[in-house]
């Protein structure tokens, strides 16, 4: 008996394992083709409104975001003096650029075990969206709705496809993960917005009061006396704040796994982060270990697949350009790298039909690309989805398999139970003598 209990202790210790599942519940096609189409959605809108070009840039390639990075101050200055002169680039272009040479800095450091730097790196993305948020904010309020709607049905899609296949196994199919993720889309929408919203009423309620405090002489008074209050608005802010930017990657997998509103998962997402912090942190940080060396598998994969296709192509092209400069190759396809999938900027250009071949074959390269991206998304709601489900274990001790259905609603309706068999009647006296 002692050696089963500690082999289940064991057992439960090495939960944390199940994570290592998360690569092969991230490649599946069917996650892979929604996290595409999210992905299609969101840089069409931000192309689109990358039209408007809001951002200020100088000729050698300077943007408002460099000049922020460097010295926040000198921004506005910045923006009066090249305004006019100057050129004028797309904000989501700004951000997605500056984006991916962090996460890629942030990986090398991470492999590097260089801690101090992927803070670094961290630390400067969300310095660079508060540049966003402040210097730009309606067009990050509108693409942020954007981004959320499209987020909202591609998340939840993909927590209940990891849902259902880690609980069960099973593997439901793209229309019917889209239409779960479609009619939750409210729950989804809202479960980040709420813990938001909870936070600004609470700061209005101080905010009141501080406006009461201009009252002369009665003012200060006033606030000496309930400054309790906003103290422990404060505390509510801190607690609310906390559970929300620690608890959100659990609150698409709570609307997956149960048949809940967006409060219910708030709840749950708090409760947990609050009741097993310390394995909470440690869950999320295996994920994030083992998400960047199977991204790094997965783009030397996407490296290598690009490379093999290149080179053979150009055992076979041995004629120059229109303008007889370079390889016809290279002047419609940059050799790739594996930190530059696209190849370096700056092909030779050639006639119509190059230029043509050239965005063509660039189109190609940025769906590859777009794969790789796909996965990382993919592999973020798959994760969490796991995570949640062993939060879920060891808080409310709910089995791995326990998940809502439809057809368990189904089967509560009433009448929609199977009819019982009919019972056999007993033999008359009469009918027995007659046998």
């Amino acid at each position: 008996m002692g050696g089963e209990e500690q082999s289940a202790a064991a057992f439960e210790n090495l939960a944390f394992t199940k994570i290592f599942q998360t690569f092969r519940m991230a490649i599946q096609p069917t996650k892979l083709i929604i996290a595409f189409l999210a992905l299609a959605l969101v840089c069409f809108a931000g192309w689109i409104m990358d039209l408007s070009n809001p951002v200020v840039a100088r000729a050698n390639g300077d943007t408002e975001l460099n000049i922020y990075m460097v010295n926040p101050e000198r921004v506005q200055t910045f923006v009066e003096n090249y305004k006019e002169t100057g050129q004028a680039t797309g904000l989501f272009s700004t951000l997605w650029h500056f984006a991916a040479g962090k996460f890629q800095d942030t990986l090398d450091s991470l492999f590097a075990l260089n801690l101090t730097a992927v803070a670094a790196n961290i630390g400067e993305y969300f310095s660079a969206v508060r540049w966003a948020v402040v210097y730009h904010p309606v067009y990050c309020v509108i693409f942020f709705v954007i981004k959320l709607s499209v987020i909202s049905i591609a998340g939840g899609s993909i927590c209940r496809i990891s849902a259902l296949q880690f609980a069960r196994g099973e593997k439901p199919g793209l229309t019917e993960a889209l239409r779960f993720g479609t009619k939750r889309f409210g729950k989804f929408f809202l479960a980040p917005l709420v813990p938001v919203g909870i936070t600004i009423v609470l700061g209005l309620l101080v905010f009141i009061l501080g406006l009461v405090a201009n009252i002369p002489r009665a003012g200060e008074l006033i606030m000496g006396v309930f400054v309790p209050l906003a103290l422990l608005v404060g505390a509510l802010i801190a607690i609310v704040s906390i559970g929300t930017a620690a608890g959100f990657n659990l609150m698409f997998p709570a609307l997956a796994f149960e048949d809940s509103d967006c409060f219910d998962a708030i709840s749950r997402s708090f409760s947990y982060v609050y009741a097993r912090p310390w394995r909470m942190g440690f869950y999320t940080a295996v994920a994030a270990v083992y998400g960047a060396i199977c991204y790094t598998f997965v783009r030397f994969f996407a490296f290598l697949l690009l490379l093999a296709a290149y080179l053979c192509s150009r055992l076979g092209i041995w004629v120059h350009n229109s303008t007889d400069e370079v390889n016809k190759l290279a002047a419609i396809w940059a050799e790739p790298t594996f930190r530059n999938l696209l190849g370096p900027a700056g092909i030779a250009q050639g006639n119509w039909s190059e230029t043509c071949a050239a965005f063509l074959v660039r189109l190609s390269l940025w769906v590859v690309v777009g794969l790789v991206v796909s996965f990382i998304i993919s592999f973020y709601f798959s994760a969490n989805t796991i995570i949640y489900a062993l939060l879920r274990n060891k808080v409310d001790d709910a089995a791995f398999d326990e998940i809502y259905t439809p057809l368990d609603a189904v089967g509560a309706e009433p009448g929609g139970a199977e009819p019982e068999p009919e019972q056999s009647q007993p033999q008359s006296d009469s009918e027995t003598e007659g046998q």
